[in-house]
């Protein structure tokens, strides 16, 4: 099933490039999203079993992003065939997102995308460190190309500053990598994840020290950490609106997903303290850089980017707290996924509608695009963690874990930058939401608000306003059983 899960988004992606017929590929793109997810929920339901030392199994953390992932994806592949026809028209002559320049040909967007779940699956169920890395160097090659969509000279320096920043923290992966390996060389432990739990008490305690330190740096780049983030507004900002979800949604888990793994080892190693402390730290400084961003922002799509340098600051946050915050963590990453996937949905639409990506530029948009609008203001509260929501839950459980801990300061630090996103995130979202629409820079010419777009955002926040209100037995489970492979628990 993991040979299958992997190659099948693969090979399409591969025959995506040979397709010359528009819709046939965006059929391909909604068959291979949906044939993933149908094998997702098949791996969910039967769990098989890995091999001791296996380099490829499913546990529940990987389980657990692989799902998000799979989701996500199978959202934006129902997006992007309304996202792609849109694009198609305004290449044509009539122009609709208002920042249409030479789009890169759709076989090579299309590809991309299916090449770029193949890798982020691999990423889910390696259980070995040395593979975990190439494929998370596969996904920043394969997604680059996605950012450079609109070929245009923002969308260059966009990709040119994500491949160079994320390829530097890549690097420092890998020497983590090697300071892993010569931390179990003298006891001959592996490279494996069961290799390295089973041998952790033998590991050399010094060269772990320094393998954490670098993988957290280099994964932590990936994953958007302040003071590593520096790539991320830039290509969220010019990526297309599906792209930017799968950033936002699905890549920065999966660097997520490097950190947790080398934390089960230092854990089992006995220096949950250590790490616990550099995560809570780095986890405390993303959100005041968040923050502080946040309140002066004038791009909302470079405004949606700073939220998920917020909400990567809170999983890592909740991860260093340990415990019941890091249930909450994982809570919280599954419905950040869910939430900003969606808010990046809408604002290819609110472009669509605006023409303009400038805050200052846009009110009224409730006239305008009414459907749009709501969206708009649902995913706001949603975003913020306003209750009912899985978002509100998970916050609500990291900070019930600090004050429990003792971890007062962290405590109040955490609700203070909370307070300083919420109003700057609701002065944005109201600002452009109510009032008088901007004058019509094009007269007689009427939005039309596509519900191919507008469908996969409805679904995503539904589902996070139900998580608020009720946890499946089995998503229970799956998350408690991920929170106890890394040392936390209820």
């Amino acid at each position: 099933m993991i040979i299958l899960l992997t190659l099948s988004p693969l090979l399409a992606g591969l025959g995506a490039f040979l397709i010359r017929n528009d819709e046939r590929r965006r059929f391909l793109l909604l068959a291979a999203a949906g044939f993933h997810l149908l094998l997702v929920a098949a791996a969910l339901a039967f769990r098989p079993a890995a091999a001791p030392g296996a380099w490829f199994a499913l546990d529940e953390l990987g389980l657990l992003f692989l799902g998000t992932a799979s989701l996500l994806f199978f959202g934006a592949s129902v997006y992007a065939v309304g996202y792609l026809r849109r694009e198609k028209r305004g290449a044509a002559g009539t122009p609709e997102e208002g920042f249409i320049f030479r789009n890169a040909p759709e076989p090579v967007f299309t590809g991309c995308l299916l090449l770029f779940l193949s890798a982020m699956t691999a990423v889910t169920v390696s259980r070995h460190m040395g593979m975990l890395w190439a494929a998370v160097e596969a996904t920043t090659l394969l997604s680059a190309p996605l950012i450079y969509f609109h070929r245009h000279k923002r969308s260059l320096e966009a990709t040119w500053k994500y491949l160079l920043i994320c390829s530097v923290g890549i690097a420092l992966a890998l020497m983590g990598n090697l300071f892993l390996g010569a931390a179990g060389l003298r006891p001959g432990v592996e490279l494996d994840l069961d290799s390295l739990l089973a041998g952790a008490a033998s590991l050399d305690p010094a060269w772990l020290k320094a393998a954490f330190l670098f993988l957290f740096v280099g994964y932590g780049t990936k994953m958007g950490l302040a003071p590593f983030h520096t790539w991320l507004p830039d290509a969220h900002s010019e990526s297309p609106a599906l792209v930017s979800a799968l950033l936002s949604g699905a890549l920065l888990n999966c660097a997520f997903l490097g950190i947790l793994r080398i934390s089960q080892v230092c854990a089992a190693a006995g220096l949950a303290s250590f790490t616990g402390e550099i995560m809570i730290l780095f986890g405390l400084l993303s959100l005041m850089t968040a923050a502080a961003f946040i309140l002066g922002q004038k791009d909302y799509k470079r405004m949606l980017a700073y939220s998920s340098i917020e909400h990567m600051g809170i999983l890592a946050l909740g991860a260093g707290l340990g415990g019941g915050a890091v249930y909450g963590a994982l809570l919280g990453a599954v419905c950040h996924s869910l939430t900003k996937a969606g808010l990046f949905f809408i604002s290819g639409l609110v472009l669509a509608a605006c023409r303009t990506k400038n805050i200052a530029d846009i009110s009224g948009l409730l006239r305008r695009a009414p459907f749009t609008a709501a969206a708009w203001l649902a995913g706001f509260f949603l975003i913020t963690g306003t209750p009912p929501s899985g978002i509100f839950l998970g916050k609500f459980m990291i900070l019930r874990t600090a004050v429990s801990n003792g971890h007062f300061a962290a405590a109040a630090f955490f609700l203070a930058f909370l307070g300083a996103v919420f109003a700057g995130l609701g002065r944005i979202f109201l600002a452009m939401t109510l009032g008088e629409p901007a004058a019509d820079k094009f007269p007689g010419k009427e939005f039309v608000e596509t519900r191919a777009m507008l469908l996969p955002s409805a679904f995503f926040f539904l589902l996070v306003i139900l998580l608020g209100f009720y946890m499946p037995a089995w998503l229970d489970g799956l998350i408690t059983g991920a929170a106890r492979l890394v040392g936390g628990g209820l």
